[in-house]
């Protein structure tokens, strides 16, 4: 009988130095994997709401093929075409970006 304790004993020792700390571990790894699936999939509908929302000015606002054509940032859509001004003029927007509806529209962007 004294046997039995023993190895009952030791059985509940390594259960609980070794079996629950990695039982714990396995949840909370199970957790942060939900969590981070969740953090991208709001990521990917984030960038899909901007790219519906941002349709790009020239739509909105009727520009005619040959307008299209001088136009330097409608050969970049995939930035927005105040942001792509602002990066040639160092960091300035032109005054016809402040009145657009798709600029008043847009999100704030996030810088990573």
């Amino acid at each position: 009988m004294d046997t039995l304790n023993v190895i009952f004993t030791f059985l509940a020792g390594i259960l609980l130095r070794l079996a629950i700390p990695v039982a714990i571990t396995l949840v909370f790894i199970w957790l942060l994997r939900r969590l981070d699936e969740r953090w991208q999939a709001e990521a990917k509908d984030e960038t899909e709401l901007v790219q519906v929302r941002n349709p790009g000015c020239w739509k909105v606002n009727q520009c005619t093929e040959e307008m299209r054509a001088k136009c330097s940032a409608y050969a970049h859509p995939e930035i927005p075409c105040w942001q792509y001004f602002r990066e040639q003029n160092h960091g300035s927007l032109q005054e016809r970006c402040l009145g657009c509806k798709v600029f008043k529209e847009a999100p704030v962007p996030i810088f990573v």
